[in-house]
């Protein structure tokens, strides 16, 4: 995380702590509250989308969606959307299963890492448009989609490939009955969710998603944690994509794009603001295994996917009205001012 070279700079008064503490509990109380509801309903009218074989079944990519709306969460902290999720992703499949065709570790290696760079200064690249040339969050990163989605084309031929068997035999395993792909998802979690929240480094991040200038006002540097919340999404896509392509033989050079919906809607379900700030990647994290339960009852009850897509946005607008103040005696954006300034760090 970047730093702003100041010295002697404190934390956010204790009372905007509590403020957004809260905000984040009630976020991933509501979404847990909803996504239990969800699994009693779902054994009420399709008991089989419950069984032991389709938890097995689901929770694997209910993870990986789960690392993708981590990564989106950060970018929705800094008031922007996304939408170079499925680039990203996909670029990341196709590099990875052909630089490692070959199946040696060394391969396997190079590969993983050749993802995660290029990933990253994609993501670099949108943070810094969006930073330094003020250019709406949806307009740049949909032109580094465009971008790496024509790289992926180009890079692929148009064709899959297999996944290593090497790769397949590490990402697909369990460790004490639990997926790799679980446990990857809540070691990020845990580590992202306590990194922003009680780092200083982490509180000023949300200072500068709140209010730019009032954090520019009080010596923190935008631009730093500009590039960090969208190198590091790009990043948490690239390992979702990794693990996509671990757990499934012969992934297509298009699996990025069903995730970009999805990932939005979890991180808005989730309680995380749009207009910036505080957020949560717990609740984000219940939200994608919410989401990913729709999506097993919606397949269980013989919905098409179309119908799953329709489910999937209507959650997302049930989301963006229930947090963006349209409950009863919100008025959020009359205080957003005035929650900007009670995040920004003191001296």
């Amino acid at each position: 995380m970047a730093t702003d070279g100041q010295s002697g700079t404190g934390s956010p008064p204790a009372g905007a702590l509590r403020t957004m503490m809260s905000g984040r509990a009630r976020g991933a109380v509501a979404i847990g509250i909803a996504t239990v509801a969800l699994f009693v309903i779902s054994a009420i009218v399709a008991p089989q989308s419950v069984s032991g074989g389709a938890i097995s079944a689901m929770l694997p990519f209910a993870a990986i969606l789960a690392v993708v709306a981590i990564g989106q969460t950060l970018v929705v902290q800094q008031g922007g959307i996304d939408l170079s999720v499925p680039g990203v992703f996909s670029l990341s499949v196709v590099v990875v299963t052909k630089l490692a065709s070959s199946g040696t570790p060394g391969a396997i290696f190079l590969a993983l890492v050749a993802a995660l760079l290029i990933s990253a200064a994609a993501g670099a690249v949108s943070g810094f448009v969006v930073a330094r040339f003020d250019v709406a969050p949806i307009v740049a990163t949909l032109g580094v989609n465009a971008l790496l989605i024509g790289t992926t084309w180009a890079v692929s031929s148009g064709a899959a490939r297999r996944t290593p068997a090497g790769l397949s035999n590490i990402i697909g395993s369990s460790f004490a009955g639990v997926p790799v792909t679980v446990i990857v998802a809540v070691v990020l979690t845990v580590v992202v969710g306590l990194f922003v929240r009680l780092s200083p480094a982490g509180r000023k991040f949300e200072a500068v998603g709140a209010s730019p200038r009032v954090a520019t006002a009080a010596g923190i540097r935008p631009l730093g944690y500009t590039l960090t919340a969208y190198s590091g999404a790009a990043v948490l896509y690239a390992i979702a994509g990794i693990l996509l392509t671990g757990i499934v033989n012969t992934p297509g050079i298009n699996e990025g794009n069903t995730y970009l919906l999805p990932s939005v809607a979890a991180v808005v379900l989730g309680g995380t603001s749009l207009l910036g700030g505080k957020g949560s990647v717990l609740a984000s994290l219940i939200a994608a295994l919410f989401f990913t339960q729709v999506d097993r009852l919606a397949s269980t009850l013989g919905l098409s996917y179309g119908w799953q897509i329709v489910i999937q946005a209507l959650a997302l607008g049930l989301g963006v009205a229930f947090h963006s103040g349209l409950r009863p005696g919100a008025t959020r954006r009359r205080r957003t001012i005035e929650k900007s300034r009670e995040l920004v760090p003191t001296e």
